[in-house]
């Protein structure tokens, strides 16, 4: 049982590692980024269900203890705590929209870095190496494929956490009532 699981695992292995072969160097970078890309897409996910309602009861809680009336300066402190919870709220979905815009560019990039490995095999060996231009070819197409992949993968999670975030800075402002 554990042999035939530890063997299974190797051939994984062995595929990943002749997948990352065969995109070349620009895949390792999609990788990067967009691992950082769902390190903070679930950082937001932990925030959005246990962090942001904790520091909005307090907010609320602070709110209420205020005790303020319906004037210029209650107005302005209202602004100012809702402003805070915006703030903490929208963290890094800039960077998660940026990081999925960068993906298809490296794959992009990887593209290109294939192409001139193509033209560098065409110049040496002429079109009679096959095998070393369906190399080129190969390290052209899967960085493109697996950035767009990639940056597909966060388009709707991301659009979800900017909803999500004003959302909930709505319902935030809703509970601080001015008497």
């Amino acid at each position: 049982m554990f042999s035939a699981l530890f063997a299974i695992l190797i051939i994984v292995f062995n595929d990943i590692r002749d997948f990352f072969e065969a995109g070349g160097p620009v895949l390792w970078g999609i990788l990067i980024v967009t691992v950082i890309m769902w390190t903070l897409i679930v950082e937001r996910f932990w925030f959005f269900y246990y962090v942001l309602p904790v520091r909005i009861k307090k907010t609320s809680d602070d709110w209420n203890a205020m005790n303020l009336s319906l004037n210029w300066y209650s107005k302005k402190i209202k602004e100012q705590m809702i402003s805070e919870l915006s703030i903490n709220s929208k963290q890094f979905i800039l960077t998660i929209e940026t990081m999925m815009q960068i993906l298809p560019l490296l794959g992009l990039l990887g593209t290109v870095v294939g192409m001139i490995k193509v033209f560098d095999v065409m110049t040496f060996f002429g079109t009679g190496n096959a095998r070393l231009m369906a190399s080129g070819v190969s390290q052209a197409t899967i960085p493109t494929m697996a950035g767009l992949v990639a940056a597909i993968s966060g388009v709707y999670i991301a659009n979800m956490l900017k909803r999500k975030s004003e959302d909930e800075i709505d319902k935030a402002a809703d509970h601080l009532i001015i008497e």
